[in-house]
C-alpha cells in the first residue's frame, strides 16, 4: 500500500516506523507532538511549510512493504 499525503501522521509512524527518519529529514521535528494523532501528512506539510508531494514520494521509496 503506498503512501499519500492523507495518511494520519501518527498512523504513518507507527505502522512505519522508518518513515521517522524521512520525516526528520524533511523538517517534521515534532512526530510526537498531539496534533501528530489527529493531522494528516498534508496538513502537518503545510503547517511546517514542506512540499507534501515530495515527502510523500520520499516515504514511499523509502518504506518496504
Amino acid at each position: 500500500m503506498a503512501i499519500t499525503k492523507d495518511i494520519n501522521i501518527m498512523e504513518l509512524v507507527t505502522n512505519h516506523p522508518e518513515a521517522v527518519p524521512v520525516l526528520a529529514e524533511a523538517g517534521f521535528h515534532c512526530i510526537g507532538c498531539a496534533l501528530a494523532q489527529y493531522e494528516t501528512l498534508e496538513q502537518g506539510c503545510q503547517a511546517h511549510g514542506i512540499d507534501a508531494g515530495g515527502v510523500v514520494k520520499k516515504l514511499n521509496e523509502s518504506i518496504k512493504e
